[in-house]
């Protein structure tokens, strides 16, 4: 299970007033170590606060079972009607097959928050000058998805008439529970954060690192995929949804970091440059003897 909201809201609490004593008792001009201490804690209370927020608002989202199917039957009718690749179809394929289930469960549940959480560490240690903007557009793609699930969609294990089964539950791994007792909110299926996050992991990654490695981060979004399809948790019009707010988010991101440069550049313009004037020196070595008029 997660980090409840309040303990993660108490912890960087915690962390802040830690942040303030320390700031007091020391002088940051004689102890360096102290400053960076000071910024990975306060960076840290900042993403508890805005991870609290996330539980907080998951928590308050619609829960009620009203209206939520008959918009998953309107998602179902969208796909059929653009020939949307088959959720169902895919499941059945791999329904049976035991072990695979189990870990498509497992990658679920727990590999989308660590692996967010990772890639901020990352960030913050070796490419400090990158983190602010993947945090802000991870703050506003959150945001954003959380504003758009207060209204309720079912996801297609809500849909058994249509085929659709729980895996979840097949597999004693389900961490939605029944009705409603799990984690996380049932109903909460359009937009998907397992894709946004997805997406924004493997975006940072590969125009981030230099490592030749970094191109292995697109097998995330592809397991996402796979273990949020066959799993029948969301549909694939929940990571289409999911995207577009991610594109919004970077827009405004962008849009807002061209903003600043430009203003900085313009600071920078008007700033008189300082003028440094030399006394030439005359070198005096071979410099001929000066001569003297006489009046006779």
């Amino acid at each position: 299970m997660w980090l409840a909201w309040e303990t993660a809201s108490q912890i960087a609490l915690v962390i802040a007033i830690l942040v303030v004593i320390a700031g007091i008792a020391l002088s940051p001009d004689r102890h360096a170590s102290v400053r960076a201490v000071t910024g990975v804690a306060i960076e840290a209370s900042r993403v508890l606060v805005l991870y609290s927020i996330w539980q907080y608002t998951r928590r308050k989202t619609i829960t009620k079972v009203a209206g939520a199917k008959e918009h998953a039957q309107w998602v179902w009718d969208f796909q059929q009607r653009w020939h949307f690749p088959s959720e169902l179809a895919l499941q059945r394929a791999f329904i049976d097959h035991r072990l695979l289930m189990q870990s498509m469960n497992i990658y679920y549940g727990g590999v989308h928050v660590p692996a967010m959480g990772a890639t901020l560490v990352w960030l913050f240690w070796r490419h400090r000058d990158r983190y602010p903007a993947v945090r802000n557009v991870l703050a506003m793609t959150t945001a954003g998805c959380l504003t758009i699930q207060m209204i309720p969609v079912a996801p297609p294990r809500f849909m058994p008439e249509l085929g659709f089964q729980d895996a979840g539950l097949i597999y004693h791994q389900s961490v939605y529970g029944t009705g409603g007792s799990g984690i996380s909110n049932q109903l909460a299926a359009m937009p998907s954060l397992h894709y946004a996050w997805a997406f924004i992991v493997c975006i940072a990654v590969i125009t981030i690192s230099t490592s030749r490695y970094r191109w292995w981060i697109v097998l995330h979004p592809i397991l996402t995929l796979l273990a949020v399809t066959v799993t029948a948790n969301h549909w694939y019009l929940d990571g289409v949804v999911a995207g577009l707010v991610l594109a919004a988010a970077a827009a405004i991101q962008f849009g807002v970091g061209r903003i600043a440069r430009q203003r900085a550049l313009r600071r920078e313009l008007l700033v008189e440059p300082q003028l440094v004037f030399h006394t030439p020196v005359t070198s005096t070595t071979n410099a001929p003897a000066p001569r003297l008029r006489t009046h006779e």
